[in-house]
């Protein structure tokens, strides 16, 4: 991710950004057992996308668990600059659209999250019209927005992309996208809801065929629901939506992160402890538990929305290869990764979802990993212990990896370019901090006190 980090108004440490030459490290040192619970939060892919879903209500909308994150500040500054008008309370966001302004969103927060594009579907459906660069974020594949174009085409869009930024308007005198049946040559998480939100106000009935199927799309079909949209089939490979002149007020409050809550049970995993998460929603994660249970965890569902993980005695190799859902997710590739690299025998990883994610290998090997890449293929033979090493986040996932593979390693791992870490964990040293690890974020080159471990350390994931 290039360019600078843009400092949000709201005071949160996660939200904050350092100048360039000032940028913070993480020191883990590792080995530290962990217990507890470990709060989980709102899903920051749902959280963007709904708040860009709030732009097809002309009334107030209120939305509740938003993580507090870098991304979702730049996703309030993005809809601000085409006229919403957004007040934040801690978790608690108030969305009013009433007054959009023919505007485009700023190429310089754009170039920087991804998720900015999903702005067009509902300012098509709302005017009529919208103009939006191309989108930046994680560099960890092409993530061509063809999909999304051929899609708003079939609509009834004109659609063209001049100098870098995408242009669509709707001709005839209601400026009303028309209902048609779409087939997704791939299913792509951000296209089923970029359409999914422009057919929300479309004339007629919308079919969408071979689309995604992920937790976030079903959320993004509630809320719009919620507000009167009429949606059938979302979480399944087919939705169909009715389209509705307009949307009225809601309260919606988003689904927990699955991510998240897979990155604490690997976290638990990975320094042989025991810890409990919630809220959990147990279906979303179902490929991230079976996994953990071939390598010998325990999962065990305490209430519906409370799980708690018990490690094995070693972990044993497994294969992953990532799909979209219900198949095993690409954002927990890395995270698996970095356990893998302390189990018995070996692993292979297969990524099919992103041409250029695994680019944290490297940084793993330099902690004593014993990892090979080939193509899209990485094979992971086990290794009894990690050592502490300067490495650097590369992406978003691969930076939860790295402080995982730190929690695990033996002596202090510092790991840099936090600005990814930052876009989608909210407080995670906190969170990690309160169940016991030995964790600060300081300035590079800035010595610890006290910074020897006083915590007798755990034992190795291997006999």
């Amino acid at each position: 991710m290039e360019g600078k980090i843009i400092k949000p108004a709201q005071n949160s440490s996660n939200m904050s950004a350092s100048p360039e030459s000032d940028q913070p490290v993480l020191k883990i040192w590792g080995r530290q057992p962990l217990q507890g619970h470990v709060k989980i939060s709102g899903a920051k892919n749902s959280a963007l996308v709904v708040m860009a879903g709030a732009i097809l209500c002309p009334e107030d909308c209120r939305l509740r668990n938003v993580p507090s994150l870098v991304d979702v500040a730049r996703m309030v500054q993005i809809l601000s600059a085409v006229g919403v008008k957004i007040e934040t309370n801690g978790d608690v966001l108030d969305i009013n659209a009433s007054q959009l302004i023919d505007a485009q969103a700023p190429y310089e927060l754009v170039s920087q999250l991804r998720a900015s594009f999903f702005i067009i579907g509902p300012l098509l459906a709302r005017l009529g019209f919208a103009k939006v660069p191309l989108p930046g974020g994680c560099a960890i594949g092409a993530r061509p927005v063809e999909l999304h174009v051929r899609g708003l085409q079939a609509l009834g869009a004109e659609v063209h992309i001049d100098h870098g930024t995408v242009h669509a308007y709707v001709k005839g005198p209601n400026r009303r996208l028309k209902g048609a049946k779409i087939y997704l040559d791939y299913p792509s998480v951000g296209a089923t809801e970029t359409l999914m939100m422009a057919a929300t106000l479309a004339e007629g009935e919308t079919i969408i065929e071979n689309a995604a199927q992920e937790p976030e799309v079903a959320d993004l079909a509630n809320f719009c629901r919620a507000m009167g949209a009429q949606i059938q089939g979302a979480g399944t490979n087919t939705i169909v939506i009715s389209g509705v002149p307009k949307l009225h007020s809601v309260d919606y409050s988003i689904i927990p992160d699955r991510i998240e809550v897979g990155t604490f049970l690997v976290a638990g995993a990975i320094t042989n402890s025991e810890i409990s998460l919630s809220p959990v929603i147990p279906d979303h994660i179902t490929a991230v538990i079976a996994k953990l249970q071939a390598m010998g965890a325990k999962l065990i569902t305490e209430s519906p929305d409370l799980m708690r993980i018990v490690p094995g005695q070693i972990h044993k190799a497994t294969d992953i290869e990532t799909l979209p859902y219900p198949g095993f997710p690409t954002d927990m590739q890395a995270q698996f990764m970095a356990l893998l690299t302390m189990s018995e025998g070996d692993s292979i990883i297969k990524e099919t979802v992103f041409e250029n994610r695994l680019r944290h290998v490297a940084e793993l090997n330099r902690m004593g990993a014993d990892i090979r890449v080939k193509g899209n293929v990485a094979v992971v033979r086990g290794v009894p212990m990690l050592s502490g090493a300067p490495v650097t986040a590369t992406d978003l996932r691969a930076s939860a990896a790295l402080v995982l593979a730190g929690l695990a390693a033996d002596g202090v791992t510092t790991i840099s370019s936090l600005q990814h870490l930052d876009r989608g964990y909210e407080q995670l040293e906190v969170k990690l901090q309160k169940l016991g690890a030995k964790l600060e974020r300081v300035k590079e080159g800035t010595e610890v006190a006290n910074a020897e471990a006083p915590v007798e350390p755990v034992r190795s994931g291997l006999k």
